[in-house]
Formats: structure tokens, sequence, C-alpha cells
């Protein structure tokens, strides 16, 4: 739950020199010294991310704000991020977000109440046999969802290790929001593509491979994408094989079976990441991820040729609302002792949610 009104950006903050909005943040950060946090997500734009205090993946991130004590954590990032820093927190801790309208298509593709009628009708079909995954890409109403119902959370590092775990607990899952990630992660795993089905939660229906009967369904999969992840084909793999033979693909497991099928290499932005850094000098890598994250590692890593994977790649849209603008304003509010954005999730909810987490950190 979001504790503010959308608000109109001020016109001075459009009209500041970049130099002007950077000393501000720079002053904020002094006068607040360790009693602000700003944890900064791999995607985020770069004259937004040299601001951080540390950064990482969601769920990296809200781990770091759990063992902070800061009083006050701007989260940039977007906003299922910041509704896991909050329960994760303390009760005293107050997070924000400094654009309400950095939002995530993906978590956005699976709502409550979606999720409640498809399990009404897939428990229908199944009976007690499923038991439900869901991203850490998710809302905080989807993590307590699965929390309820005795399921669990995953990210892209650990999502094998928590399919596997939840097949010794039911006959079937159902994997939440992000199809391409639970149909790559079970694929790893062995588990046939005709073992699989779609669930649509607008049509609600099950998609199944044709000839396949429903009894032998071990995963559901929500038919839920990354909008970015999705802008990766496999027509580009074979465009650059022919190009650039020696270039390396590595892509991250959100895009479609068959382009991580295609590459050279799929994993975790994290695993990206240390697998880039640790690649020999003068290697050639095309990378099937957010761009902001892409030229930074062209940046860090000079001594080796990195490029996107799609060259008309746009950055993450929703990410990228958090910017120079929304930090300073956000900042310069605090010190006015406003708290712009604060991301608050009911406890009731977040109870459940907490669950979720917890199953997948005992289990990993």
């Amino acid at each position: 739950m979001v504790t503010a009104q959308l608000n109109r950006l001020p016109k001075e903050y459009r009209q500041m020199t970049s130099n002007e909005k950077m000393a501000r943040i720079q002053k904020t950060k002094a006068h607040f010294g360790s009693d602000l946090l700003i944890p900064g997500h791999h995607y985020q734009r770069e004259d937004v991310i040299q601001f951080a205090d540390f950064t990482g993946d969601s769920l990296q991130l809200a781990q770091m704000c759990e063992q902070n004590t800061a009083s006050f954590i701007v989260f940039c990032g977007v906003h299922f991020m910041a509704e896991t820093a909050d329960m994760l927190t303390t009760s005293s801790q107050r997070v924000m977000l400094p654009d309400l309208q950095a939002g995530c298509s993906m978590a956005d593709m699976a709502s409550i109440s979606q999720t409640n009628r498809a399990w009404e009708e897939l428990t229908d079909l199944f009976g007690d046999t499923i038991l439900p995954l869901t991203y850490v890409n998710s809302t905080a109403a989807i993590k307590a969802f699965c929390g309820r119902h005795g399921g669990a959370c995953v990210t892209s590092s650990n999502a094998a290790q928590m399919i596997q775990w939840a097949l010794t607990q039911k006959e079937r899952l159902l994997f939440l929001p992000d199809q391409h990630l639970g149909r790559n992660t079970a694929a790893k795993l062995g588990i046939s593509l005709r073992e699989m089905a779609v669930w649509d939660p607008i049509s609600h229906r099950l998609e199944l491979e044709e000839g396949t009967s429903p009894d032998h369904i071990r995963v559901i999969l929500w038919k839920g994408h990354c909008s970015v992840h999705e802008k990766f084909t496999v027509g580009q793999i074979q465009e650059l094989r022919e190009k650039e033979p020696q270039t390396q693909v590595i892509v991250h497991p959100e895009c479609p079976y068959d382009v991580v099928q295609a590459a050279d290499e799929a994993g975790s932005t994290h695993h990206i990441i240390e697998t880039i850094k640790a690649a020999p000098p003068g290697t050639s890598w095309a990378v099937g991820t957010e761009m902001n994250l892409v030229k930074r590692l062209a940046l860090t890593h000079s001594d080796k040729r990195i490029v996107s994977l799609n060259e008309n790649m746009c950055p993450c849209l929703t990410m990228n609302r958090i910017d120079l603008e929304h930090l300073t304003w956000t900042l310069d509010l605090l010190r006015e002792g406003e708290y712009q954005y604060e991301i608050k999730v009911k406890e009731e909810v977040a109870v459940e949610a907490r669950l979720a987490l917890e199953r997948m950190l005992t289990h990993v």
C-alpha cells in the first residue's frame, strides 16, 4: 500500500542543471549521514547509481536494508522492491520510492484478484496437488498468497532449488508471474515442455501442448513476462553468429525459451556480472539483459568487448522513472520532514509475504 498520492514534479527540478541536482543530493546525504540509505538496483541509470550506498538485485537490496539501521531508505528501484524492503525492515524505518510510477509490468501481470480466481479454478481441476511459487518480481499481495498456501518466493539465482523443493511438497506447482523463468528453469531440471502448461488469467484457460493431458502437467506457468527480456530473439543470435562468430551470447532466464536454448549461456543478473568479470581480456560478449546494466558492464570491463544482444534495445522504462530530478526532489522533501511516496505494506499482508520469503531462505 502507498501512503501518498501521486504529485507532479515541480518545474524547478527540470530547470536545474545536473551539477545543481548532484550538489543538492550530496548535501542531503551529508546532512543525514548514516541515517539515510540509498540502495540502487543494477538496472538504474548511471547518473542515479552513482549515489547508491550499495547496488544489487532486488532481493540482495532488500536484505541489505534489513541489515541496516538507517531511519530513512530511499529505494532506487521499482515498487515491488520497495515493498520487500519495507517488509524486511523495522516499523521505525521509513522506505520511500522517488517516483511512484516506477513499477514493474511483469509484477502487474498477476493481480491478487486474478490469482485468487486462478487458484479456485486450478484446484477444481487438479485438487489439492498444487504449491504456488512466485518470483520476487511480484507484489507483496502475491508473495502473501504464496505464503498463505504453503508456497515460497524464488529468485533467478535459486529458482532451480526452489522448484525442486516445491515438487517434493506437492505433485504440481504454480509459477508466478514470469512464465519464461519458470519454463527455462524447469526445462533445465529435465521437466519436458509437455509437462508444462500456461495459465492465461485473461481467458481463464489452461494452455496445453497439443495432445497433452492435464493429468501429465507438473508445472503451471502464469502467462506473464518481462517486457525488456521478451525483446531478445533467436534471429538476433543467428545474425550475430554470422557476423561475429567469436562473440559469446549470455542471456537472462527471463528471456523466451528458444532464446535461452540458442544462447551460449544463461543466468541471473549476478551470474551475468560474475561471468563477464571472470572472462579473459579480449573476449567479446553480447548480453541479453537490461541496457543500463550492459552499458555499465562495458564501462567497467573495458578490456573486453561488451554489447547488447539487441542493438535497438531501450532501458527498462519503469526502472528509468527514477532520475536525478525525482531523487533530488525526494531528498529535498526529506530534509523538510516530508516522507513523499512512502511505501508501507499492511501488516496482515506482510506477515504472510514474509513466510514466503523465509521458506525460500530456509531451502537455499
